[in-house]
């Protein structure tokens, strides 16, 4: 289960134990299955020729998986809906064989003022690879469950 809204403090800092190595299955998939034929994403020969030197993961996958990967730890059965990315940004490319982890911190919360049993959180997530760098920094709102009554 994810964290109640009263759980989810300015400040906290979540270190999510779940990793995941993309895999280039991953990337292909993903960018048929959203219609993006970039060839940066799908057609090696193509990348050679850039300055990667090889495909680059479509940037979205990673922003998802970013967020998909602090879902156990924040969100699981406890939030309502995103309501918005403030930031979304992608300081460097991630690359088939990149293992991905994700810190994420709790910016802001507040009471929903129209919806008393729900809270707006703001939450950054950073999402690093094998070796350290940042490689997607994402700022969103959620709106959250608070506590049930016992």
């Amino acid at each position: 289960m994810g964290l109640w809204f009263e759980e989810l403090t300015p400040g906290l800092v979540i270190e999510h134990q779940i990793r995941r190595t993309v895999t280039e299955s991953d990337n292909v998939l993903f960018s048929t299955l959203t219609m993006n034929p970039q060839p940066l994403h799908l057609d090696e020969e193509f990348a050679k020729d850039s300055e990667f030197g090889t495909r680059v993961v479509n940037g979205l996958f990673t922003l998802s998986l970013v967020i998909g990967l602090s879902v156990t730890d924040i969100s699981l059965g406890t939030t309502v809906a995103n309501l918005g990315y403030e930031v979304v940004e992608m300081p460097a490319p991630v690359f088939h064989g990149d293992t991905i982890r994700v810190v994420s911190t709790i910016l802001d919360a507040r009471e929903s003022k129209s919806r008393p049993t729900q809270g707006i959180v703001k939450l950054e997530h950073r999402g690093l690879n094998q070796r350290d760098e940042l490689v997607s920094r994402v700022v969103r709102s959620a709106l959250f469950h608070r506590r049930p009554a016992a």
